[in-house]
């Protein structure tokens, strides 16, 4: 039986085009999935952007980003059985979901919240896991005092829209987030922020508020060109985690003085290297449902495509190059 998904195509890189590969076959702790609905990360482009330098020999299937049915079951599997509802990340090294049907290592995915749909549950697990991990296994803000501070740097894109409130639902500190656009500030607001501050000129619309150091710093966007100013911001002993790779060398001779750290966030980490505690995503991601289902958090969608098509996926990369994307975008097959 073959399957339909859309590919990245290996004789025009930037383009796709739609294959029938035939259907995989789960091993030991793999889950097969059919995809109702997946979400469109950065990842996505920047993956594509660089099978564009690199060439490609085979065609290279994205999106790790999904909800869907399992329809079979590895042989080491526990937890899950076909017909069940489930969600997840995914894995950078294997096929991505802009596919019908997709494996994905049972240890990485969680039953869907009821509370969401198809395209609802899809924008949420890839932010919500390097949110998750970045505030609560890298900053650890879980232990943070009333009067400690946590500076989120794009607040309003989809992993700040759940930072946000993550934080607030989940520790003491008090959030600043950055936005530029009212329809961005008041987003951030609505999602818990306690204050909003313009990106262009952070030391010194942070200054306006009074505010000369943060103890936590998480950064989603443009690390190297807010580095100077998180080196300053940071106070002794802080904590600082990035998810966004620098082009350049990054000065650390403040954060030494200050004895201040820098973390690294990637929520592929644990799949890439099948890391002992591979299935800490799948407990994070039941934490996250269960504050869906209780109506404690809500999901990041803000813009729905309908289709597995050629057409609709290169519209969606270019939504999310055009860089004004508010919460999350998501292809509902």
């Amino acid at each position: 039986m073959s399957i339909k998904a859309i590919a990245v195509d290996p004789k025009n890189p930037a383009g796709f085009i739609e294959i029938t590969p035939e259907r995989p076959v789960p091993g030991q702790f793999d889950l097969l999935v059919e995809v109702k609905a997946v979400s469109v990360n950065p990842v996505d482009t920047k993956v594509h952007a660089g099978l564009q330098k690199s060439g490609l020999q085979q065609p290279r299937i994205l999106g790790w980003d999904a909800s869907g049915v399992v329809v079979e079951v590895g042989s080491s599997v526990s937890g899950f059985e076909p017909g069940d509802e489930v969600w997840y990340a995914g894995d950078i090294t294997r096929p991505g979901s802009n596919s019908s049907h997709q494996l994905i290592d049972s240890r990485i995915a969680a039953l869907k919240p009821r509370s969401l749909n198809w395209a609802e549950a899809a924008a949420m697990p890839l932010t919500a896991l390097t949110a998750w991990e970045a505030l609560f296994e890298h900053l650890h803000i879980q232990d943070a005092t009333e009067d400690q501070t946590l500076l989120i740097i794009g607040g309003a894109g989809g992993v700040g829209s759940l930072a946000i409130p993550f934080a607030a639902l989940r520790s003491k500190v008090n959030v600043i987030a950055t936005a530029s656009r009212p329809g961005s500030a008041a987003w951030c607001r609505e999602r818990g922020a306690d204050r909003v501050v313009d990106y262009r000129d952070l030391k010194g619309n942070l200054a306006q508020q009074g505010i000369e150091q943060v103890d936590y710093i998480l950064c989603l966007n443009d690390t190297d060109g807010h580095w100077k100013a998180i080196s300053e911001l940071i106070a002794p002993l802080g904590h600082i985690c990035t998810i966004v790779e620098n082009a350049q060398p990054l000065d650390q001779s403040a954060l030494k003085l200050k004895s201040a750290a820098l973390h690294w966030e990637l929520m592929f980490t644990r799949s890439m290297f099948t890391t002992p505690d591979i299935a800490q995503q799948g407990k994070i991601l039941q934490q996250v449902a269960a504050l869906l289902d209780e109506g404690k958090l809500s999901t990041t969608l803000s813009e729905t495509l309908h289709g597995l098509t050629v057409d609709t996926l290169t519209a969606a990369h270019q939504k999310l190059l055009d860089g004004h994307m508010q919460g999350k975008l998501v292809i509902a097959y």
